[in-house]
């Protein structure tokens, strides 16, 4: 059975149903990315008759009122924003909202006798030839052949024929034909997604969260001000600097007093938790719900009763305020500054380290629910810092969100709610973080050559949470070396290991890996081991300095120890690079086991 329609639709009708709130259009899904030229091209194709491609938009579903009525449900624009907003600045004068966040108009002008458009500019306000502004004509009711016969007058022009044609023609753009696609209610977003991505030639493929933020955005109460709570607490964690843009041009979203709420963004600096829209959604749903599935989301603002299938108004507006309140949980300024710091206070200090956003989001689920019990019970603020730290470690080591995210997102949620986090945190490491985990599987993860490699990150971070120096340094932290960017060094040179191995999978593995000082880098080159600690040896024994800053046997052992580095690397060659990696791999793994008990 068909479950769309697809229909072709004047742009008046279409700015009608905008103008009607008949079509919810998010307000700021994203500002107006297109340039002037963009909106000047949109409006010659009209004019040329060209086609503009389709609008699809999905229909919510009629819900079912307290006093027994139905009420239709809207259609939700789910492709076509930036045409539909570039229609309604073009053709209604209305303004959007650019990359700055600021609300300006976009002018388009056309030129009769030479039958072009562009961009309105001081020039051509100044041409006679230009009508400078199309909404001002388009918007006129009646007394357009005055209009045309006014134009002439001023260019004196004595053959009005074909100018009268020409203006005429630019009036008809109002009753072109764009193609319209509307889906059913009740279509999956699986389904949904599928009709898009076969529809859209930039093969533009649409997450579940863009549909959650479709529906947010058609609630008339809060939808437009909880979407830009979203959008904007999501800018602002990247650029604080657009604050006094958003301040100053978004007057309705201050008036909502959502804009304090997220007003302590314009002084952070820190990027290691950067979230989009999805990961707002995604924890603010999980934790407030109890599930995990983003389809689940869609419905629930929808109204949906899951046992009746049928839409009910109360359910819908239950959701939106369980959804307002999640968000509001996680762009607070206490609980956002403190999960960071517990995830730093593990090691991970910097984004390079992060190699799932998802189990970022996870743990951030993790953190409020314990501070909800905590609120409840007085829980220790040390516990939820230890139980949170080893969760998300957890579940890098053991790719717990790397595959179906979103159905792990609900298994979990539902046993933490049943278990409580602390007991199930503990099944989960008594079954996936075994001996066998730590002694063969871990092992077997650092036979890799993957610098991104998610047990080297956890590796560096167990550096950092030890505080360990760089390599051949008693000075610098590797902390400060992953902050500043600093070096990651082969132990054995790859430059060396070239004159007996071809493939980077050799030289490149991850227990070859330390970070460094850039100068101790460069001065060892492509020395063999044997070569360049034979200067180290000598530098602690009195010698001259030549390699970092070590010059004391203990210190350097320290060192290397530090490292999981064998001391026997200092008399290796070429011949040993097998023996060192498999040495070195073991110690690795028992570093991370340490570092996971002491978390």
């Amino acid at each position: 059975m068909q479950k769309y329609s697809v229909n072709q639709y004047s742009v008046s009708n279409i700015l009608n149903w905008v103008q009607s709130k008949e079509i919810a259009i998010p307000e700021i899904q994203r500002p107006f990315v297109w340039d002037s030229s963009k909106v000047r091209d949109l409006m010659d194709s009209l004019y040329q008759g060209f086609p503009i491609g389709y609008i699809i938009v999905w229909r919510n579903p009629n819900v079912r009122l307290k006093n027994g009525t139905s009420a239709e449900g809207k259609k939700v624009l789910i492709d076509g924003q930036q045409r539909v907003a570039a229609l309604c600045a073009a053709i209604l004068g209305q303004k959007v909202v650019n990359k700055e966040y600021k609300e300006v108009n976009i002018n388009i002008a056309f030129n009769p006798i030479k039958e072009e458009f562009a961009t309105q500019t001081p020039a051509i306000l100044k041409d006679s030839e230009w009508i400078a502004n199309i909404s001002e004509y388009l918007a006129i009711e009646g007394g357009k052949i005055s209009f045309i016969t006014e134009y002439c007058k001023i260019n004196k022009i004595e053959d009005r024929d074909d100018i009268e044609v020409r203006i005429e023609r630019l009036a008809s753009i109002k009753d072109r034909s764009v193609g319209f696609i509307e889906l059913e209610h009740d279509l999956e977003i699986d389904t949904v997604t599928e009709i898009f991505i076969r529809i859209n030639s930039k093969g533009v493929v649409l997450s579940q969260a863009d549909f959650a933020m479709s529906k947010i955005a058609s609630n008339e109460e809060i939808g437009a001000n909880l979407r830009k709570l979203i959008d904007y607490f999501c800018h602002l964690a990247r650029f604080p600097e657009y604050y006094k843009e958003i301040s100053e041009n978004d007057l309705t979203f201050g008036k909502s007093g959502y804009l304090e709420k997220i007003s302590w963004l314009k002084n952070i600096n820190d990027d290691l938790y950067d979230p989009n829209y999805t990961d707002v959604l995604r924890v603010a749903f999980t934790k407030k719900f109890g599930r995990g599935k983003m389809a689940d989301l869609v419905s629930l603002l929808s109204g949906r009763d899951f046992e009746t299938r049928t839409f009910e108004e109360p359910i819908a507006r239950k959701s939106y305020k369980q959804l307002e309140e999640g968000v509001l949980e996680f762009v607070n300024e206490t609980n956002f500054k403190r999960f960071v710091m517990i995830i730093k206070s593990a090691g991970f200090v910097s984004p390079a380290l992060i190699s799932s956003q998802n189990a970022v989001d996870f743990a951030y689920i993790v953190y409020l629910k314990l501070m909800e019990k905590a609120a409840k019970n007085d829980g220790s603020n040390k516990l939820i810092d230890r139980l949170v730290r080893r969760w998300f470690v957890m579940s890098v080591l053991t790719g717990r969100y790397s595959a179906s995210p979103e159905s792990q997102f609900d298994f979990d949620i539902r046993n933490i709610n049943k278990q409580g986090v602390q007991k199930y945190l503990e099944e989960i490491e008594e079954t996936e973080l075994s001996d066998i985990f730590w002694n063969a599987r871990l092992v077997g993860e650092l036979d890799k050559s993957i610098i991104t490699s998610p047990y080297l990150s956890v590796f560096f971070a167990a550096q950092v949470y030890r505080n360990d120096k760089g390599f051949l340094s008693n000075t610098v932290a590797v902390r400060d070396m992953i902050q500043q960017r600093g070096d990651i060094h082969h132990l054995f040179p790859k430059d060396y290991l070239r004159k007996k191995f071809d493939s980077r999978n050799d030289y490149n593995q991850i227990a070859n890996f330390v970070y460094a000082q850039t100068e101790v880098n460069i001065r060892i080159g492509n020395k063999a081991p044997k070569d360049y600690f034979k200067d180290v040896l000598a530098q602690c024994n009195g010698g001259k300095i030549t390699y970092g800053t070590i010059q004391d046997m203990a210190e350097l052992k320290k060192n290397l120890k530090a490292h999981c580095v064998p001391e026997s690397v200092t008399g290796m060659t070429i011949d040993d690079y097998s023996k060192f990696l498999e040495e070195r791999r073991k110690l690795m793994a028992d570093k991370i086991k340490k570092y996971y008990k002491a978390l």
